[in-house]
């Protein structure tokens, strides 16, 4: 090998490396292109990567939450006519519509210019990144951006926690903006508690004072204006929604199918929306081989 083809080569691995330290910004897809994108980072290179299939599901086949989804789709209406509107935060039970209700709101408003970026929690690091992609052409002013974080929890002192915490008290959240953060989770403060929070608690006079961590925890649940929790099914919400799912299906439901259901649901359980079409699609694939 010669002296130039050495330096060649010395010279394309120094370019990988600040490469890989200084990625150049990724081309911004038409954003009036498609309706939900993705954030996907590859190779320390962070795209909008569309989303070309999109769920059919609709806001009224989600029963059983019927508060939960008048005030979300309230506060969506208000973001999306430029009146002012709140972040918000779906917490509760597993498979009781939280991130349904956000691809039926995508399905019901993405003609008024909603749009979806959903955003996995390790790669909340990015959201001023993301945010620049959104504003870097002044078309996307018109749109409405919805930031979707699904089952958000966090371990302690993650960078991700301390940049969504930014992010919701900082200009990506502001009033006036064109986009806002809808996220679910399971845990209710999206931090993990542990007894001796509880236990540095401190009792002056009267009043209990919550220790300093126990304060930490909650200030990020309180950053979303809009809290919603998401519960169990009764039986009588469960089998609504087993008829509902069963009627898509063209299957009529009968007294032996709801009993079927009871035992469906009692095996993996729970009674909630995703067991009622879980065992909707059971029976209608059943029926459909006979």
């Amino acid at each position: 090998m010669s002296l130039n083809n050495e330096a060649l080569v010395a010279l394309q691995k120094i370019a990988a490396v600040l490469e890989a330290q200084f990625p150049l910004p990724a081309a911004v897809p038409d954003l009036f292109a498609a309706y939900a994108f993705r954030w996907l980072v590859q190779r320390g290179v962070g795209r909008l990567e569309p989303v070309i299939h999109l769920s059919p599901l609709q806001l009224d086949d989600l029963l059983g939450i019927d508060r939960q989804k008048t005030e979300v789709e309230r506060n969506t209406r208000q973001f999306l006519r430029r009146l002012p509107a709140n972040n918000v935060l779906l917490t509760g039970a597993r498979g009781t519509g939280k991130s349904s209700l956000m691809r039926a709101l995508l399905n019901r408003y993405a003609a008024d210019g909603l749009r979806i970026i959903e955003v996995q929690r390790d790669h909340l690091i990015d959201l001023p990144d993301i945010l620049q992609a959104i504003r870097s052409d002044e078309r996307y002013a018109a749109l409405r951006f919805i930031i979707f974080c699904d089952d958000l929890t966090f371990s302690d002192e993650e960078p991700a926690y301390k940049a969504l915490k930014t992010a919701l008290d900082g200009s990506l959240a502001a009033p006036d903006g064109n986009v806002l953060i809808y996220a679910t989770s399971n845990r209710r403060h999206l931090l993990p508690e542990y007894m001796q929070d509880n236990i540095a608690a401190q009792m002056v006079g009267d009043e209990l004072h919550p220790s300093e961590a126990i304060e930490e925890k909650i200030s990020l649940s309180e950053r979303f204006g809009l809290w919603l929790a998401f519960y169990p099914f009764t039986q009588d919400e469960y089998l609504a929604a087993v008829k509902h799912w069963l009627e898509k299906y063209n299957v009529a439901i009968n007294e032996e199918m709801r009993v079927e259901a009871c035992a469906f649901a009692t095996q993996r359980g729970s009674r909630s929306g995703r067991v009622a079409v879980q065992f909707a699609r059971d029976v209608a694939g059943r029926l459909s081989l006979k």
